[in-house]
């Protein structure tokens, strides 16, 4: 009995150490991010603003208004005009700059805080975070609270797969009553959005579809193989994920513009979907082949270092093997890309609404920085700068109700802002490095802006995300 006694007292006691180094390890990332947090006890109110001298790009409609003054009140656009005159509020003078909705990145996955940083640093005010997790839910909730300086966050629940997939990251259904359960569980739980992926069959996404208008919560679509890629055209899914996933499915790896043009015309024929092309992830695969040195590079160093040593490694690996196994594979990458290229012409020529999505925070796709990667691919289609602009503002906040706050400069909406020095609509290189950040009406200056670009940058918190992620695998299984 006594050994017993001393055999369960060596497990208590290193319980209780395991559970201490977890704590003392997410408490010192958590306090890595300090940088974000919002000081509220300020006597002046720092979400209200006059600005004046600016030249505004109101993104609802082809149009620069010329020497204007903008009048925000916590947060919010109160008035756009020649002349305002309000008593007691901070005026900031653009000097003659352009001022532009802040950009939105539709399919991110989000790992850690430092990231919000990077996506602001980039002109990114807002972001839908395609892989929920519960630290998602939590990183919400201080956004919804205004404790942290962050893009405007949005957030689907874990990946609905069919019971085929394999992954550790996949939420694997295996009948319609599980299906409407975990769609009734995200909605709950406080997930904006269900995102369906590979695997599920039709008695699966019926479910999923039907218990996702009873409880009216928005679908966002990876194609899965196992039904039509026309069943993804329904109401209840706002937004079509990778122009690749055309290429795979319907097409089945056959880069033919006359079989593709079907496709396009059956998209364009329902009004409600958007379509999120995703060009830089894929593109980022041929990148992969063409430099040996990509994971050392320093460009690298600004993402998650569990994903760099994992995911990056991986995919890396598997593109380094695959070129010196067959030295076609380069060449059929980058034709693969040039199709996906020309589906977004066809696709905007239809008059679909893309929305501007990067796949940022797996392989070697930054977040943050490769929005202007993306947006510079709409333009090599023919997009004008105009057209290039709505994928990432107006467009995007259409997609869903709860983003139509968003995306344009207008009175009522959400002031999340850029100030450039050049009009986008000439020069999208303005957007790479905004003067000034507007977040729910807060102004952040390029030096700070650049200092979260610098905290991020080989941060040290590869242990506390995998925290956050094996939380995740034991609460969302």
């Amino acid at each position: 009995m006594k050994i017993l006694k001393r055999i369960l007292k060596i497990v208590f006691t290193l319980i209780g150490l395991l559970a201490l180094i977890i704590i003392i390890t997410l408490w010192v990332d958590s306090s890595g991010t300090n940088y974000l947090e919002i000081n509220k006890n300020e006597s002046v109110s720092h979400n209200s603003y006059l600005i004046k001298n600016v030249n505004v790009i109101p993104m609802n409609q082809d149009t620069v208004l010329v020497d204007k003054m903008v009048y925000i009140k916590e947060g919010i656009i109160q008035n756009i005009a020649d002349t305002i005159k309000v008593n007691g509020i901070q005026v900031f003078d653009a000097e003659n700059k352009y001022l532009t909705p802040g950009l939105i990145d539709m399919h991110v996955h989000v790992w850690d805080r430092y990231e919000l940083g990077l996506y602001l640093s980039n002109g990114v005010t807002a972001v839908r975070n395609l892989w929920g997790m519960p630290m998602h839910l939590r990183i919400k909730e201080d956004v919804k609270e205004d404790n942290i300086f962050s893009p405007s966050f949005f957030t689907t629940g874990p990946k609905l797969t069919g019971s085929e997939f394999i992954g550790d990251d996949n939420l694997n259904l295996s009948n319609p009553s599980e299906a409407k359960n975990k769609v009734i569980s995200y909605k709950d739980r406080g997930y904006d959005f269900i995102k369906t992926y590979y695997g599920l069959d039709k008695e699966v996404f019926d479910a999923v579809i039907e218990q996702a208008k009873v409880s009216e919560i928005d679908i966002i679509a990876h194609p899965s193989q196992k039904v039509p890629f026309s069943y993804h055209l329904h109401p209840k899914i706002k937004s079509i994920e990778h122009a690749e996933e055309i290429v795979q499915q319907p097409l089945q790896f056959d880069l033919n513009t006359s079989k593709l043009q079907p496709i396009i015309d059956s998209i364009s024929q329902v009004k409600h979907t958007s379509y999120s092309p995703t060009l830089t992830v894929f593109h980022n695969i041929y990148e992969m082949m063409m430099n040996d040195d990509i994971l050392d590079s320093e460009s690298l160093k600004y993402m998650n270092p569990l994903i760099k040593k994992d995911d990056s490694k991986r995919q890396f690996e598997r593109w380094f093997n695959a070129k010196h196994e067959d030295s076609s594979t380069v060449e059929r990458i980058k034709k693969q890309h040039d199709f996906h290229m020309t589906i977004v012409k066809k696709l905007h020529e239809a008059g679909v609404p893309i929305i501007c999505g990067t796949d940022a925070g797996i392989g070697v796709t930054l977040p943050g920085f490769s929005i202007h990667k993306e947006l510079n691919f709409y333009k090599e289609v023919g997009l004008s700068n105009y057209e290039v602009l709505k994928t990432a503002t107006v467009n995007a906040s259409r997609t869903h109700s709860m983003m139509n706050q968003l995306g344009t400069i207008e009175e009522g909406k959400v002031a999340n802002l850029l100030v450039v020095n050049k009009n986008p609509l000439v020069d999208l290189s303005s957007l790479k490095n905004p003067t000034y950040v507007f977040v729910k009406g807060r102004k952040l200056n390029r030096e700070t802006l650049d200092s979260f670009n610098q905290k991020a940058k080989n941060r040290k918190n590869l242990v506390a995300t995998a925290l956050l992620y094996l939380e995740n695998l034991i609460v969302e299984k």
